[in-house]
């Protein structure tokens, strides 16, 4: 058996094969190689090998990806356009059965990461492709590969050429970018973190319950014959190769500040203790990896809640734990300035709960050793490293040598700890209890120390301690969130209702990019999911303060 690597044979129907598309960039732990690195193969009359009548002379209209990734018979060989293969790897029709599919490949509708719009119908996508008027929120151009465009010609025929573009795949991104109305479409194993995933008929293929049998970018490939041979031998096999599987999957949702204290445990005691998690529930059960920023230590001789309490010392009652644990909290990190209100004796306490429920957690500790260990996950073959750090302080709070508290934010420590750990192939992610500012934008220190961060190697960086949400960056493609808002917490001011949840999506060892949840607190407890009116205010705002859309 040999695996055939003749990324240059792919047959199109054009006089010229289509260039090999090259991936973008992600980060320094993602180990995805450009096939458009690989030397050209050496042509089949050059490689010694006899011409035998038993040789089965096959070619493709197909993704280079997939023909790499092809493990094929030694008497089979891909031959030149001209070269009349007996067997051609085409696309499928509708009509063929899902046994006839030898390799499904997922494409991915896309658009520069500060694009409003969330979604569009396949119909108002076919509406696109031959030219058709299409609603004014949607795209002017859609933008593809020529291996993209040749194949799905194939599918959908002949595009308009005055509404889709072929552009080099290098340089799909900066296009998308520079011309905001350009989407583009590009294979699921392209998609990087300044790319926003866009749904068709409310359905990604980021989705953890997607379904690849009903999503209309699934394209399926099987053998047909163009010439005198009857029988594929040796060609069909029983497991269809994919460029995305489910098991190499994880998500990681990351919020803002949680303090169940005030009115949100006046709340609790009246509607119930899972009253906060009524309607984003699914958001965090949903998560393979869930994670809170609870700023507050529970007490077992905390004051009641009832009658209301309004000071600033914060601490919460044990039996609030149950929120967590049916919200389907996994992570809970330890930097909150609140969490030593009552001494160091009830966030002790709170470590042995944490422990005995099964929550792991990180960003602080016993001790400054445990305070800054990361937090070590693996799952479906991703490897992530959770480090969290307190800079705003009060120093008073900081985890000491025997001291428990908040793992101070060491910047040295981390110049050393983010390279170790992506040297061991783990993607750090790392969060930050940092200054607080009543603003969109983030103050100055904390934009140069996300980016500082980020240049170490941190494919994430994400400030937990906004009960004001902040705006967005990217560093060399790494992702740079300064402030989430609150998740579970009080504060029902206009601006301060509003609320990021993170779910960030990894796969195959790789970090792909971040899917935004807006979520609007009422109640003082309870965030529920944004209108799509609401949604689109926030998305624009947002991305307006982070200089990405235009200032009105």
């Amino acid at each position: 058996m040999c695996v055939l690597t003749c990324a240059g044979c792919a047959t199109v129907d054009a006089d010229t094969l289509p260039a090999a598309p090259t991936k973008l960039p992600v980060t320094p732990v993602a180990t995805a190689t450009s096939t458009a690195a690989n030397p050209s193969p050496t042509p089949p009359e050059a490689t010694g090998v006899p011409t035998r009548t038993d040789v089965l002379r096959v070619g493709a209209v197909a993704p280079r990806e997939l023909i790499t990734r092809m493990v094929l018979p030694g008497t089979v060989r891909w031959v030149q356009p001209d070269q009349n293969p007996d067997w051609v790897l085409l696309p499928l029709d509708s009509s063929s059965g899902a046994h006839a599919a030898q390799a499904e490949w997922v494409y991915a509708l896309v658009a520069a990461f500060p694009t409003v719009s969330d979604d569009i119908s396949f119909a108002e996508l076919m509406r696109l492709w031959r030219g058709e008027p299409t609603p004014t929120d949607q795209p002017v151009r859609l933008i593809l590969s020529a291996e993209t465009h040749a194949v799905l010609t194939k599918v959908w025929g002949a595009a308009d050429p005055l509404f889709v573009r072929v552009v080099a795949a290098d340089g799909l991104l900066e296009q998308a970018w520079e011309q905001r109305s350009d989407w583009a479409i590009i294979p699921f194993e392209q998609i990087e973190p300044r790319w926003k995933v866009l749904r068709i008929n409310q359905q990604s293929p980021l989705d953890q319950d997607f379904q690849s049998e009903t999503y209309l970018l699934t394209v399926r490939f099987g053998w047909r014959s163009s010439g005198a041979i009857s029988t594929p031998a040796g060609l069909l096999s029983t497991n269809p190769i994919s460029n995305r599987e489910a098991e190499r999957f994880t998500s990681l949702l990351l919020t803002g500040t949680t303090a169940l204290v005030r009115r949100t445990a006046e709340r609790m005691e009246q509607m119930g203790t899972n009253y906060p998690a009524e309607d984003i529930g699914d958001w965090l059960r949903n998560a393979d990896i869930a994670h809170i920023s609870n700023e507050v230590s529970f007490y077992e001789d905390c004051p009641p809640a009832l009658p209301l309490r309004r000071g600033q010392r914060f601490c919460s009652d044990p039996a609030y734990i149950e929120l967590l644990r049916t919200a389907g909290v996994d992570v809970i990190e330890l930097t909150g300035n609140h969490l030593l209100d009552w001494g160091t004796g009830p966030f002790l306490y709170t470590l042995e709960l944490y422990q005995r429920e099964g929550f792991r957690y990180y960003g602080g500790g016993s001790s400054a050793m445990e305070s800054r260990q990361p937090l070590l996950i693996e799952h479906n073959g991703n490897r992530l490293a959770l480090i969290g750090c307190n800079r705003a302080g009060p120093e008073n709070i900081w985890a000491g040598e025997e001291k428990p508290g908040p793992a101070e934010c060491d910047f040295e420590f981390l110049r050393d700890e983010i390279p170790r750990l992506a040297g061991l192939g783990y993607l750090p992610v790392v969060t930050f209890q940092h200054y607080e500012v009543e603003n969109f934008k983030p103050m100055n220190l904390t934009l140069q120390e996300f980016e500082q961060v980020a240049r170490m190697g941190a494919v994430i960086v994400s400030g937990s301690q906004a009960h004001f949400a902040h705006g967005f960056g990217f560093s060399e493609g790494r992702f740079m969130h300064y402030g989430l808002g609150n998740l579970f917490f009080d504060q029902m001011f206009p601006l301060h209702r509003r609320q990021f949840l993170d779910r960030h999506i990894f796969y195959d060892g790789r970090y792909l990019g971040v899917e935004l949840l807006t979520a609007l607190l009422e109640d003082y407890a309870r965030p529920r999911p944004m209108t799509p009116e609401e949604r689109r205010e926030m998305l624009e705002t947002y991305f307006r303060v982070s200089g990405w859309l235009p200032e009105e």
